[in-house]
């Protein structure tokens, strides 16, 4: 929603009755763009999610049902988050997500704080599902960018 009432109660009102999102007059061309460019992001994630009820990528095994991880058949107890993070990057194996769109998975929302917030979650998940968590195999960094998973 584009316009020139930007009080608090008028911008909440426009995000309650459905607006993605809220700019008011005067704004910059990069903040627009920005906010544009974060939209179709989250909407090109929308449509890359198949509905299914397993993934697998090499040994790794999701079961979304029942909401276990297997490494090589043994069982992995994953947190919540670790589930929700490691299910969005096997979801697409070999696709690298940015800091920033792991987080706003994670958080389900736009709003980012720190991006590194992700960082500690690889760490852990790494922890688990590696067999040397200090040379990973499975999830790895890609420098500048963020992380993908790979089959091993």
């Amino acid at each position: 929603m584009l316009t020139a009432r930007s009080s608090e109660v008028e911008r909440v009102l426009g995000l309650e009755v459905g607006a993605d999102d809220y700019v008011s007059k005067p704004f910059s061309m990069p903040e627009l763009l920005a906010r544009v460019r974060a939209l179709l992001r989250r909407r090109e994630l929308d449509r890359s999610e198949v509905p299914t009820n397993e993934y697998r990528v090499g040994g790794l095994k999701l079961d979304l049902r029942r909401h276990s991880a297997t490494v090589n058949g043994a069982l992995v107890a994953l947190t919540r988050s670790e589930f929700k993070l490691l299910t969005l990057l096997a979801a697409a194996p070999d696709r690298v997500f940015s800091r920033r769109e792991l987080i706003q998975h994670l958080w389900s929302s736009e709003f980012v704080g720190d991006e590194r917030a992700c960082d500690s979650h690889v760490v852990n998940l790494r922890r688990k599902l590696e067999r040397d968590p200090n040379r990973p195999e499975r999830i790895l960094t890609v420098r500048g960018v963020g992380y993908k998973l790979v089959a091993v």
